[in-house]
């Protein structure tokens, strides 16, 4: 399954929406994708399941590539 990572570059980063960035994950669950991305200094806002439709369309974005950690 697929996942969008909602997260700031930095752990000692304030969350403010125009500074978030965004990755996708693949992964088991929530808890999956957040023990892969333990290891990078990120602040972690938010991580949701991309789908259906909300797959496709994010796929259309040219932005769109999928982080492969093992």
């Amino acid at each position: 399954m697929i996942f969008k990572v909602y997260y700031q570059e930095s752990i000692k980063q304030v969350p403010v929406r125009e500074k978030t960035k965004t990755v996708y994950v693949e992964g088991d669950s929530e808890k999956d994708v957040r023990n892969k991305l333990a290891d990078r200094p990120y602040n972690i806002e938010f991580v949701t399941p991309v789908t259906g439709a909300f797959l496709e369309y994010e796929q259309q974005s040219e932005d769109f590539t999928v982080l492969e950690i093992e």
